[in-house]
């Protein structure tokens, strides 16, 4: 027969023991398995609310300066250039005397031909002379009808001698005072291409130099086919608006940089179209009081007027660049940073419009989207209303008083 023997009962003290052993291991077994990573903490942003707005639209072109009255000076008599009375270069008035021809040749010219009118008119007094004897005796059949119409005919013939002898003179004055060479216009002058005793033709041959009318001055710039074509659809379409008479303004950016003080408006849009560069000629007209654009110069041309309406512009520092395109980032519904591809236009001050990706309403990060990752948490960093802040800036004044 088999005899099997039971264990003692656990002892008390050892029961607990082993029980606290196996809770301690139960315990530590699951915290191990509810230990979950916390999530990322929000990172503070700043951004801005898209609406649409009416924007300028501006558009720089490269420009040339152009005298808005050039006259070349030439010799209209032939002769000797006796002075340059001009420092070359200068700004000259209208009428000031720029060459001097030797006058002798000129001034013997008119006394000759004056001496020839004193001839005719003595001649013409005789004849007429003779026609008043003549008269009363014909009346009386004392003279002849012939003697009577030959004293008429010496009379008239001596009044054109007269006059042809007036003209003579006239022609030597006017050609002596061609020797004496003025400004035709008020502006600047150009290099004498001679020298005094030269010896001028008149006519091209007798060029002498220029002056260019720098007050007011032109800006003729070239606008391409394809740049006005797209103009006119956006105009038909209503995203661009003309300015009223089409009266576009231009302002000029001098080679240094530096903004020209005056503005204009175009005067000149030639109708042709050149077939060797592929564009049309624009010109503006703008005041130069000061003598600071130079005909030739270089300019950049910057024509305003036009407006964009209805415009969803975005700063330029939150546009970023891929080599994808353009993307921008913005706060989603859920809270997170979204990526949003977009099509950049034309540049506002430092803004950018955007022509496609953004709908009004958007939030736009424009500070602190270096840290984020697409999906990550953002929190929108506060910002005071735009009344609280007009309100504290015009209070400071009244502090300080």
């Amino acid at each position: 027969m088999n005899v099997f023997k039971l264990s003692p009962p656990l002892h008390g003290t050892r029961f607990v023991a082993l029980a606290s052993m196996v809770m301690t291991a139960l315990t530590l077994t699951a915290c191990e398995k509810q230990e979950v990573k916390a999530p990322p903490a929000p990172v503070e942003v700043s951004v801005i609310k898209v609406e649409p707005q009416t924007v300028p639209v501006a558009t720089t072109f490269v420009a040339q300066v152009e005298s808005s009255h050039q006259v070349e000076v030439m010799a209209r008599v032939n002769g000797f250039l006796d002075k340059i009375l001009y420092r070359e270069g200068a700004v000259v008035k209208q009428g000031q005397t720029l060459f001097l021809m030797d006058k002798k040749p000129f001034v013997a010219q008119v006394e000759a031909a004056r001496g020839a009118l004193e001839n005719h008119k003595a001649q013409l007094w005789t004849a007429q002379a003779n026609l008043n004897r003549i008269q009363p005796l014909a009346a009386l059949d004392a003279a002849s009808k012939s003697d009577l119409d030959n004293a008429i005919g010496a009379v008239k013939s001596a009044e054109a001698a007269v006059h042809s002898a007036q003209a003579r003179l006239d022609d030597a004055e006017l050609n002596l005072s061609y020797t004496v060479i003025k400004s035709p216009v008020s502006g600047v002058t150009g290099q004498a291409l001679v020298r005094e005793g030269t010896y001028l033709t008149a006519g091209p041959g007798g060029h002498l130099s220029y002056v260019a009318q720098i007050d007011p001055i032109w800006v003729n710039f070239s606008v391409s086919q394809n740049q006005l074509s797209e103009a006119q659809k956006q105009q038909a379409a209503g995203l661009i608006v003309a300015p009223p008479n089409q009266a576009y303004r231009v302002e000029l950016e001098l080679s240094e940089g530096n903004t020209y003080p005056h503005t204009g408006e175009i005067n000149f849009v030639d109708p042709s179209f050149n077939s060797d560069t592929g564009t049309f000629l624009a010109r503006a007209e703008l005041p130069n009081p000061d003598a600071e654009l130079h005909p030739g110069m270089f300019v950049k041309a910057t024509l305003t007027g036009a407006t964009r309406p209805n415009a969803l512009v975005v700063p330029q520092r939150a546009v970023q660049q891929t080599s994808n395109g353009h993307v921008v980032f913005v706060v989603s519904s859920q809270g997170t940073a979204e990526v949003r591809p977009v099509v950049v236009g034309d540049w506002v001050g430092q803004d950018w419009i955007i022509e496609k990706g953004l709908k009004p309403g958007d939030q736009v990060i424009t500070d602190g989207f270096q840290r984020l990752a697409p999906g990550a948490p953002v929190k929108v960093a506060a910002t005071p209303p735009d009344n609280q802040t007009q309100t504290t800036e015009a209070a400071a004044p009244a502090a300080k008083k």
